[in-house]
C-alpha cells in the first residue's frame, strides 16, 4: 500500500514509517519543520515539510493522490499548556483538522485510516462512574475525536483508533516527554514520593507494530486499547532510579488526600499564570491512583504486536532526559505551530 502519514517525522510517526517500509509499503508524509538532526527518519519516505492545518484542501488532495491509507500521528496532548478555554485548543489541533483530513481522504479514495489516540478515552468508557469527560477537557476531547472519526467509518473507508498509553523510547534530536519526571525525582531529597496505582505502557517499537497491524488487518470502526507492560508506579520508578544512578533510592507511597492537596496548589498556580489545564489534577487523583492496566492480548492477537524490552526503552528515555537537563544535546521540543 501507499500510505500518507501526518506527522511522519515525530517519534511515533517516524517509527511507524520505518516499520511499514520494512513490511514493503511506501510512505508519503507531511510534517512540521524543523527535522531533528540524525533523527533516523527513513530515507525512503517521501517528505513534505509544512503545516497541514494551514494548507488548502487542494494541497492536501494532491499529497493524498495515489495513497490507499492514512495515519494521523499529529496533534497535541495534555502536556501542552494553553490559556482558557483549553478545549477549544484541543479542537483546533486534534479534532477540526482531522475531520477535514478524513473528509478529503474519503473523497480521495483513502481506504484505511489509523488515528493515534489516548488510553484515557478507553478508561473514560470503562469507568463511566468517574465521569472523566465532565471533569477533564483533554479526556473529553479524545472522546470527541473518536466519535467524530468513527462517523467517517464505512462507505469504503475503514477507520481505526489506537488508544495509546505511556510510551518509552527515543528519537535522536527530539526532546523526550519524560524530562519532567526525571526533574521531579531529582528535586526530591533522599527518596521519591509518589502515588499508589500504576499504568500500562509500551515501547515505541510496539506502537509502530500496532500502527502497521491496524493498517494491514485492523477492523474498521474499532478503537483498540493498546497496552503490554502493566507496572505499579513504584516498579516503574525503580527502573528510573537505576538509570539515574540511584538504584537503592526508596519509593514511598503518599496518601491520596495529600495528592489532592498538592493538586489544589498546582491548579491554583496554573490558573494564576493564565493556564487552563487539560486535566483537573485534583480529580485526576482517581485515575492516578488506579491501576490503569490493559491486557496485552488485544495488541498481540488483533494487531500483531510482539514483546520488547521495556527496561531498555525506559533506560534510553531516562538517559536522553538527563542529557536534556544537562544541555548535553540540542533537542527539538514538541510545540504546536
Amino acid at each position: 500500500m501507499k500510505i500518507y502519514i501526518i506527522g511522519g517525522t515525530g517519534l511515533l510517526g517516524s517509527a511507524s514509517a520505518a516499520e511499514l517500509i520494512h513490511r514493503g509499503h511506501s510512505i508519503r508524509s507531511v510534517a512540521l519543520p524543523p527535522v531533528p538532526t540524525n533523527s533516523g527518519i527513513p530515507s525512503e519516505m517521501e517528505l513534505v515539510l509544512g503545516n497541514y492545518i494551514t494548507m488548502s484542501d487542494e494541497e492536501i488532495k494532491e499529497q493524498m493522490s495515489g495513497c490507499d491509507a492514512m495515519i494521523f500521528a499529529a496533534g497535541v496532548d495534555e502536556r501542552i499548556e494553553f490559556e482558557a478555554p483549553v478545549l477549544e485548543h484541543y479542537k483546533k489541533y486534534n479534532i477540526t483538522p482531522l475531520e477535514r483530513l478524513l473528509r478529503i481522504g474519503k473523497q480521495s479514495g483513502i481506504k484505511r485510516t489509523v488515528i493515534m489516540g489516548s488510553y484515557f478515552a478507553y478508561f473514560a468508557k470503562k469507568w463511566p462512574e468517574l465521569k472523566l469527560t465532565n471533569h477533564h477537557p483533554y479526556i473529553k476531547s479524545r472522546i470527541m475525536q473518536e466519535e467524530m472519526a468513527m462517523s467517517f467509518n464505512g462507505d469504503g473507508m475503514d477507520v481505526m483508533v489506537l488508544e495509546l498509553p505511556y510510551i518509552f523510547g527515543t528519537q535522536p534530536g527530539r526532546k523526550p516527554v519524560w524530562t519532567f519526571l526525571v526533574e521531579l525525582i531529582q528535586g526530591m531529597k533522599g527518596a521519591t514520593f509518589y502515588s499508589k496505582g500504576g499504568t500500562t505502557m509500551v515501547t515505541v517499537r510496539q506502537v509502530a507494530q500496532a500502527v502497521a497491524g491496524a493498517i494491514e488487518m485492523g477492523k474498521g470502526g474499532t478503537c483498540y486499547p493498546v497496552g503490554w507492560f502493566n507496572m505499579s508506579w513504584k516498579e516503574m520508578l525503580s527502573i528510573f532510579h537505576k538509570y539515574m544512578d540511584v538504584p537503592k533510592r526508596k519509593v514511598f507511597t503518599i496518601p491520596t488526600f495529600l495528592l489532592r492537596l498538592h493538586g489544589k496548589k498546582m491548579m491554583k498556580d496554573m490558573m494564576s499564570k493564565g493556564i487552563d489545564p487539560g486535566l483537573d489534577v485534583v480529580r485526576f487523583a482517581d485515575v492516578q491512583t488506579a491501576n490503569t492496566f490493559i491486557e496485552r492480548s488485544i495488541a498481540r492477537d488483533e494487531l500483531g504486536v510482539t514483546d520488547d524490552n521495556i527496561d531498555v526503552a525506559i533506560g534510553d528515555s531516562v538517559k536522553l532526559c538527563l542529557d536534556d537537563l544537562l544541555g548535553a544535546q540540542k533537542l527539538i521540543d514538541m510545540k504546536p505551530e
